[in-house]
């Protein structure tokens, strides 16, 4: 099997990379080339994006690839969902994009579950109810910036619009647009009822594409200004957690779910078509689209987002700990002191993170944490349950038997979260890829240029090139006890 070389620009909430990817031998090796921080930049009272810096920080990494002489010969970018940048007027970007933890949808969030409500949102989309969602976003837009929006001439997720100033193609990779509460999984088209339902200009949305879409070549001004060639540019699964699922190594049986580990936790299974009932939508589970015409089936809960804002805190107080300190004394921390609820309001918006846990605790009678360690350990376990209650939700509306859970992405570096994931569901744990998203994007990239013939393939191909470590249930009798105790948290 001949040499095949891949560039991924993954976008993260923190951070962005661009990852280069060597498929060979029945093998994908990868390294990292170049590593940016991100983040929500605050301004003017709002949450911001600074996607041209983003954009640079993108061409500065594919500047590293080409000076490595590597003669890759094609790129895709993934990122977060639910947010977008608006282009019209002859202008590439009408504002910075806002982020979702923007407070904008607050208000417009509460009125459509007001009215229409819930029930033909969902019998449209099949998406989760969470105010973050893209389509709050836009009535906020349309309610607060409708000046601007009716200058728009089209409306782009981040990484189909990082795909645009690649590519100069504008278009909506299905995954990525699957996650706006605006996009119909059966028709597998953009809502023309609720875009019309919320007065949004239809006009504004872009043709969609699936997954493994050749775009066209690096624009020439782009490829000469980064020193490199007409490279391919991919819309794999532009949507992050899409991207990974493609890359969970399960290979055979149906007796498995997925968890991606990071600053969300998303955890499901993949189904062949969406579900869409009033059971599903009871659950709030959301059907995502997936590579293949696969349905990501899951829910997004918050993940290491908790920790990830303790932490940021604790900086701003001269504390500085990395994770692998915070686990270690989470693992030395007593067991199962204080619980949360890691689905309440209160933990979706930034800042003082270690108040808003401690004031949960007073309000369920709870000791408070009181150390870094107590900390970690209350978000370690209460994550853990969590998924427990999830998976047990998953089995009483698709009636899958599941035996495995593939816990993928950062978050599957933590051997502390992951034994207590095996011992809050009973099931085995199986952690790794830690890249999953990167190389879910590589490979479906290989798949697009006919180097690898099937999803089936991609995750051999993963499985083969991977350490995966297992984690065996333990201790059932007290996460029983633990988890009775979590049910009866509000």
């Amino acid at each position: 099997m001949s040499e095949h070389f891949y560039i991924a620009c993954d976008l993260g909430a923190d951070s962005g990379r661009v990852i280069l990817g060597r498929l060979g031998e029945g093998r994908v090796t990868i390294e990292e080339v170049h590593r940016f921080p991100n983040g929500a930049v605050k301004i003017a009272g709002s949450l911001r994006w600074d996607i041209l810096r983003i954009f640079e920080e993108l061409k500065i990494g594919l500047r590293k690839v080409a000076a490595k002489g590597v003669a890759a010969q094609s790129l895709s970018v993934d990122s977060w969902g639910l947010d977008y940048a608006l282009t019209g007027a002859g202008q590439p970007l009408l504002s910075l994009p806002h982020s979702y933890r923007d407070a904008r949808t607050d208000s417009t969030f509460a009125a459509a579950m007001c009215a229409p409500g819930p029930e033909p949102i969902f019998a449209e989309t099949g998406i989760q109810f969470m105010q973050v969602n893209t389509l709050y976003q836009l009535i906020a837009e349309r309610e607060n910036s409708g000046q601007l929006l009716s200058l728009a001439d089209r409306f782009l997720m981040i990484a189909d619009y990082v795909h645009f100033l690649f590519s100069g193609v504008a278009v909506a990779e299905e995954s990525l647009a699957s996650t706006t509460q605006l996009y119909n999984p059966v028709t597998r088209k953009w809502s023309e009822r609720l875009i019309e339902m919320f007065a949004l200009p239809a006009h504004i949305f872009p043709p969609l594409v699936a997954p493994g879409t050749k775009l066209a070549p690096l624009l020439p001004a782009v490829a000469a200004e980064i020193d490199m060639g007409a490279v391919q540019v991919i819309a794999t699964c532009s949507h992050d957690t899409g991207a990974a699922v493609a890359a969970v190594p399960a290979c055979g049986g149906e007796d498995w779910a997925y968890l991606s580990s990071g600053t969300w936790s998303l955890i499901g299974v993949e189904l062949p078509q969406p579900l869409l009932d009033d059971t599903v939508r009871a659950h709030n589970f959301t059907n995502e689209a997936g590579f293949g015409g696969t349905t990501r089936f899951l829910k997004n809960i918050v993940g290491l987002w908790l920790l990830q804002e303790c932490r940021r805190t604790w900086t701003r107080a001269g504390q500085e700990y990395n994770y692998g300190t915070l686990a270690t004394e989470a693992e030395h921390a007593a067991p199962f002191r204080s619980l949360i609820n890691p689905n309440d309001a209160r933990f979706l918006k930034p800042d003082e993170m270690p108040e808003k846990i401690a004031a949960y605790c007073r309000e369920t009678s709870q000791p408070t944490p009181e150390t870094p360690g107590q900390f970690t350990r209350c978000i370690y376990e209460s994550l853990a349950l969590l998924y427990r209650r999830t998976l047990d939700e998953i089995v009483s509306v698709t009636g899958r038997r599941i035996a495995r859970l593939h816990i993928v992405g950062g978050g599957s570096q933590s051997a502390l979260l992951n034994q207590f994931a095996a011992n809050a569901t009973g099931r085995t744990v199986l952690a790794g890829p830690v890249e999953a998203t990167a190389l879910g994007n590589l490979l479906i990239q290989a798949i697009a240029l006919g180097h690898l013939g099937s999803l089936a393939d991609l995750r051999q191909t993963v499985a083969a090139s991977s350490v995966i470590t297992e984690y065996l249930p333990q201790e059932s009798g007290v996460w029983q006890e633990a988890f009775a105790r979590f049910q009866r948290l509000p």
